[in-house]
């Protein structure tokens, strides 16, 4: 039988329906308190990681200069660009072009034959004659870059990219034409 009083207890943490739902079900197959406290807390607190690892998945971690430098390109526009590179299973910041720098340098500061993330500050002017900016997420993946270092790229991405709060455009690409300043104009509008 199970101890109302326990009940009680993890009722203040969790909604009432749950907790009875839970315990009908107990009651109904008459398991031990001890199988209910196993599962109630095995499916309700969630897993523990590692403080440090962002990414379980593929084991990167995210360095706290990369969301610095990106709150200060968003909120602060202190820089144009922002890239990131992956070292020793961390993601960090690679270089940063000051506000200004053009599309034509950020493009340029990318290597040939590695991958990186980016984020360019883009502005533009629309129809209206108004001034607009956009954020832009680049993952950069060239051909002639290693697939070993692809594949860690692109499955850190989506994790990463979800600690860059803010990011209202995303692009992938392979080639320098892929990301061309016309493309991404047309993209941000």
């Amino acid at each position: 039988m199970i101890n109302h009083k326990s009940l009680y207890f993890h009722r203040i943490f969790f909604e009432k329906e749950f907790v009875l739902q839970i315990r009908r079900i107990f009651l109904h197959f008459q398991f031990s308190p001890f199988l209910f406290l196993f599962a109630f807390l095995f499916f309700t607190y969630p897993p523990i990681t590692h403080p440090t690892m962002a990414n379980a998945a593929s084991g990167m971690a995210v360095h706290d200069d990369c969301k610095l430098k990106f709150l200060e390109l968003k909120a602060k526009r202190n820089y144009r660009y922002v890239t990131f590179k992956i070292e020793d299973q961390q993601v960090i910041v690679d270089k940063i072009g000051g506000p200004d720098k053009t599309y034509e340098d950020f493009t340029s500061s990318l290597p040939l034959d590695e991958c990186r993330y980016a984020v360019f500050d883009f502005d533009f002017t629309t129809d209206e004659n108004c001034q607009k900016s956009k954020i832009f997420f680049i993952a950069w993946s060239p051909d002639t870059s290693k697939v070993r270092m692809k594949m860690v790229y692109a499955s850190s991405k989506d994790r990463f990219k979800r600690e860059l709060d803010g990011i209202q455009v995303e692009l992938q690409a392979t080639d320098p034409s892929e990301m061309s300043f016309d493309i991404i104009k047309a993209r941000a509008i």
